[in-house]
């Protein structure tokens, strides 16, 4: 007989949490949907989120429905969890009858003294994860202190075989990001690569969406011809969970601070992240899973934003620039002889 929680006089039954996009964002979610589990092992928890996102929630057994923005439930819910908190996340949650509704804090005026005057109100570098349990704390539901979850599909994992055939070892390189001050340059990337195969014979796989397809290319017309075979584009070819299953074999992945950097988390895989404009004060940085961080410390005009702009404000792009490709390289290189085979 499964045990039932009770808050005050509600028995919760049935659980909806929202959060819309992207993809870092509702991958960090998956922890808080496991905890809920637990909590409530009887209780239904379904999901609302965009529909190109959907995919990543699809085969994650703790979730019953999978609603969109396109479909929104019109049911009585026990417990909304609203992690998104925008205009159309708080309409949706207003055309809901009863229960009781909690709503992630994004506490956004300290966003802007960080990036306006570089004040820093956050107690700490907390993780995304841990605020997004801050919304529900009064629920009493545990920290489990375990990672982001993403679940494959047969066919996805079949997908990914072939490209890990021979056993060499193999890096991911996650280039892409919506904005361009996330975007460590294309030939610098170029050259970084260049320098790992001049020592190590592995496979590099380029990964990303159909909007990085063109900075792919660049990556590869810049690379010298002899290292070009070494590496694997899979830029816009490959379905979010197909990418997913690559990063799932991986040994290793370098990337910006993008979405795939969460994926690549929920797997556990050895990091190393490139961080221009972003701050790990903001909580994205990779949750449950070694990492090394590269940044520019101290440098004054960082972060210019939250979330990325399409260009540097200051000209220089220094917190991109100023990164040493022969350091991140050597540490790569380093990570891969520590491996054992």
């Amino acid at each position: 007989m499964g045990i039932l929680v009770v808050i005050g006089m509600t028995s919760i039954k049935k659980i909806l949490v929202i959060r819309l996009s992207s993809i870092g964002d509702i991958i960090l979610t998956t922890p808080l949907l496991r905890r809920l589990h637990t909590a409530y092992p009887e209780a239904r928890i379904d999901y609302c989120t965009k529909q190109p996102f959907r995919s990543l929630l699809a085969s994650n057994s703790r979730l019953s429905l999978i609603y969109t923005t396109d479909r929104f439930p019109t049911e009585q819910y026990d417990l909304v969890i609203d992690l998104q908190n925008n205009h159309r996340s708080r309409v949706l949650v207003r055309s809901l009858n009863g229960g009781q509704k909690f709503r992630y804090r994004k506490e956004n005026w300290k966003k802007w003294l960080m990036v306006k005057f570089k004040i820093n109100c956050y107690s700490s570098s907390q993780s995304i994860v841990a605020r997004y349990q801050d919304a529900i704390k009064e629920l009493g539901v545990p920290d489990d202190l375990q990672g982001c979850e993403l679940y494959l599909s047969s066919l996805e994992k079949a997908f990914a075989v072939p490209y890990f055939e021979g056993g060499r070892k193999t890096l991911a390189l996650c280039f892409g990001a919506k904005h361009f001050t996330k975007r460590y340059p294309q030939k610098r990337y170029a050259a970084l690569i260049s320098l790992l195969l001049a020592q190590m014979p592995l496979r590099i796989l380029l990964l990303g969406g159909k909007e990085d397809a063109i900075q792919a290319s660049e990556i590869m017309n810049t690379l010298p011809v002899v290292y070009r075979p070494e590496v694997v584009n899979l830029a816009g070819s490959c379905s979010l969970m197909e990418t997913a299953a690559l990063l799932a074999q991986c040994d290793a992945v370098l990337s910006n601070d993008t979405g795939l950097m969460h994926m690549a988390s929920a797997f556990s895989k050895k990091l190393f992240v490139l961080f221009g404009s972003s701050s790990s004060v903001f909580g994205f940085l990779p949750y449950q899973t070694p990492f090394e961080l590269f940044e520019v410390a101290g440098l004054p005009c960082r972060p210019c934003s939250h979330i990325g702009r399409d260009h540097c404000p200051k000209g220089h792009f220094r917190c991109m620039n100023d990164l040493s490709e022969t350091l991140i390289a050597q540490t790569i290189l380093d990570h891969f002889k520590g491996v054992k085979s």
